[in-house]
């Protein structure tokens, strides 16, 4: 059991993702960096003001207890302390607050413990979902405890702005990435692109595409190789097709010859033995085959070589389909149009006679004679000539291979034929804009189909 096989992201995509991915990561490295550096830079500022001040209020109280400790508490009552922030004072057991909204308790524990261990310190905690720096000085001199809370709203703020302005940067790099990225895959891959469509051109029967030139010599090379090589393949392939015309028409003359000889002896076959009989009949069959493949080739030739062309016409499709089934002794065979089918159409008279006897001779030949042929509406402007048989069918290995020139089904390799009547069928269709296939008819066997484009 094959695996599936693993989808891709197309080129341009990568290349994109890649220039997203590499200015995303460089934006969120670039800001966290940067807030980084600007929070160390604004909390430091921010601790040192704090420090500053907390020390200068502290000796403020510690001047006014050493010269009147009785002032104290009028004294703290007018320490100018920093809007939204508050103080307290700890002197022996007596606690004097600067603003009665917070408790004496909204210090943190460890801080307390640091001044009460006669070291001054600082630290960071919230109150009622706030933000503070508090600061704790020792007055040695005096013996007292001074806390001071100051409030770090603003320098959080600040720093949201600039995170929130880093956020938007790295998307807009991002996305600006992203332009850029798509933009430089398009234009890096445009010569990639004309290479495609070119190969494309050259696989669908335009021998004669080539690659404009190049000015980068990258590209150039690129140009010039492919170019080298259609030239290979338009030379090989037209000293083939070549090859093929003139062997075929070197043979009509000894065909034509043989066939005279032939007729002769077949016009006394009733006086030959019967094993000789045998043998004419036998020869017969086989230079009647070799006539028609030469005849075929032929045709093969001049579509090969563009000698053919379209001559639309307006036709009625169910009358010039029941002609060409009596004139190929098939009158037995009913043909069903398609109620949707206009009552002309704008096809080839001589190609669509080609592709039904054809398709007729094909199911006589290899699949027990035909049973159906119908011709039906397909979309607004196309028509599907279908025969179906009453064979064997064709392996669902086969349905592709079996239009190729000299390919037999597996059912038709011991029975008489050319190998060219469905690829004859497949030119002709493809030179109506159209295309060929196979698959199972409704009641068994085979149902071929030839799809013709703007017949309306």
């Amino acid at each position: 059991m094959t695996g599936l096989p693993r989808r891709t992201l197309r080129l341009r995509t990568r290349v994109t993702l890649f220039f997203s991915l590499t200015a995303l990561i460089a934006g969120i490295a670039l800001a966290l960096t940067t807030y980084a550096v600007a929070r160390s830079f604004l909390v430091g500022q921010r601790a040192s003001v704090a420090r500053t001040q907390a020390f200068a209020n502290a000796k403020v109280i510690n001047d006014q207890l050493s010269a009147d400790p009785t002032t104290i508490g009028d004294i703290v009552g007018r320490l100018r302390t920093e809007g939204g922030g508050f103080a307290k004072l700890v002197v022996g057991d007596k606690e004097f607050l600067t603003d009665a909204s917070f408790p004496a308790t909204a210090f943190p524990i460890e801080l307390s413990r640091t001044v009460e261990a006669r070291h001054s310190g600082d630290q960071y905690f919230s109150f009622d979902q706030r933000p503070f720096l508090a600061v704790g000085v020792y007055l040695a001199s005096t013996g007292a405890h001074y806390f001071e809370a100051f409030p770090l709203t603003d320098t959080e703020r600040t720093l949201r702005a600039i995170a929130t302005a880093m956020v938007i940067g790295a998307i807009g790099t991002t996305l600006v990435a992203a332009a850029l990225g798509w933009w430089a895959s398009r234009r890096l891959l445009r010569p990639v692109s004309r290479l495609a469509t070119a190969a494309g051109e050259l696989a669908s029967g335009g021998l004669d595409t080539r690659m404009s030139p190049e000015s980068d010599p990258d590209l150039g090379r690129l140009a010039t190789s492919f170019n080298d090589m259609a030239d290979a393949v338009q030379t090989r392939i037209q000293r083939e097709a070549r090859f093929a015309s003139d062997v075929s028409h070197e043979l009509r003359s000894p065909i034509t010859a043989l066939t005279a000889a032939v007729e002769v002896l077949r016009s006394r076959r009733d006086d030959l033995p019967e094993r000789s009989r045998q043998a004419l009949d036998l020869v017969v069959a086989q230079v009647q085959r070799f006539d028609q493949m030469v005849l075929d080739l032929l045709e093969l030739s001049r579509i090969d070589a563009g000698a053919t062309d379209v001559h639309r016409e307006s036709v009625a499709p169910a009358q010039l389909a029941t002609r060409i089934a009596h004139r190929y002794g098939f009158d037995g065979v009913p043909v069903t149009v398609d109620h949707r089918l206009p009552p002309t159409v704008q096809v080839d008279k001589l190609r669509f006679e080609r592709i039904l006897a054809n398709l007729l001779d094909n199911a006589k030949h290899h699949g027990g004679g035909p049973t159906e042929v119908r011709l039906d509406l397909a979309g607004e402007t196309a028509m599907v000539i279908s025969v179906s048989d009453d064979g064997p069918g064709v392996a669902p290995s086969e349905r592709q291979r079996i239009f190729e020139r000299f390919a037999r089904g597996g059912a038709a390799r011991h029975r008489s034929g050319t190998g060219l009547g469905l690829a004859l069928v497949a030119e002709h269709t493809a030179a109506h804009g159209g295309r060929v296939w196979v698959d199972e008819a409704p009641g068994g066997g085979a149902s071929f189909h030839a799809r013709l484009e703007h017949v309306r």
